[in-house]
């Protein structure tokens, strides 16, 4: 049996994971720190770890630069240093990758990101993207903890709107991490964080006949659940009884827009007209401000 209960917020732009001693007495959640490389040759210990991966390519960084202390020769770098390399390099950085997984108009098992790089070699595809972060998690653990990652009670975080195919493909990333994992939506993990903080009194705040409108903006995602709080046989219960539509809007459309706003600034005052390329990297620098 296993001694924890590990929960995993798999964001589009963030990561964070928390755990709970089964084997305490009145045992709280707890915040896992991640380990991650910041820059070149330095790691730096996290709350959390942000959803980029770097892909250099080869002999473009010193060997062992991107080193961990569970991991050598590594050839990529999840996390902070690849978050601030999106700006320097963003054709060899992988972002929101979690969007690509219910992205229907591609091939969500082929090596596609990043976009329209010309390396197959040095892309993954969105599904492998997310086990790249589900084995850095795991790897983080493992070189903390006597119990194996991969023998505890693991919840992973999902959008609500996020459809049958685009779930599957994230407990297929699970599994190719060698991880056996149960999906909560997202929004109702929020919910149930509320009921956490407000445990003694939160049917003081809420009657029978209450509908309860949870909204979760992430990075990539705008979530909707209507939760309808219920008496049954004198008993107050909770029914989530609605969901809205898959709706790709979040911070990164602040950033896009950002960047839009600053491109046509520069136009303006210098005739310049930033191409694709300058515009990721500013629109990536926009997210960094």
């Amino acid at each position: 049996m296993s001694r924890y209960i590990i929960g995993i917020d798999l964001g589009t732009t963030n990561i964070a994971m928390a755990y709970l001693d089964k084997d305490t007495e009145d045992s709280i959640p707890e915040i896992f720190p991640i380990s991650q490389v910041s820059d070149l040759n330095e790691t730096k210990v996290e709350e959390t770890i942000s959803s980029f991966i770097y892909l250099p390519d080869d002999k473009e960084v010193p060997a062992g630069s991107l080193d961990l202390e569970w991991a050598k020769k590594r050839d990529f770098s999840i996390g902070r240093f690849a978050r601030k390399q999106a700006s320097l390099v963003p054709g060899k950085v992988i972002s929101s990758s979690k969007s690509w997984l219910c992205a229907n108009n591609v091939n969500r098992l082929e090596p596609i990101l990043p976009w329209d790089r010309q390396n197959e070699k040095r892309q993954l595809s969105p599904v492998s993207a997310a086990r790249y972060c589900l084995e850095h998690l795991k790897d983080a653990w493992n070189n903390q903890f006597d119990e194996k990652f991969e023998e505890q009670e693991i919840i992973l975080t999902v959008p609500a709107s996020f459809d049958a195919v685009a779930r599957n493909l994230t407990v297929q990333a699970a599994e190719e991490a060698s991880l056996k994992v149960t999906l909560i939506e997202e929004p109702q993990a929020a919910f149930y964080s509320w009921l956490q903080e407000h445990n003694d009194n939160w049917r003081e705040n809420v009657k029978a006949g209450n509908r309860i409108l949870v909204c979760d903006i992430g990075g990539g995602t705008t979530d909707f659940s209507l939760i309808e709080v219920a008496d049954t046989d004198g008993e107050l219960n909770l029914e989530r009884i609605a969901v809205g539509n898959h709706i790709l809007l979040g911070g990164d459309n602040l950033d896009l827009t950002l960047a839009y706003v600053i491109a046509a600034k520069i136009k303006e005052e210098s005739g310049t007209q930033l191409d694709n390329y300058q515009l990721a990297g500013m629109t990536h620098a926009c997210r960094e401000a």
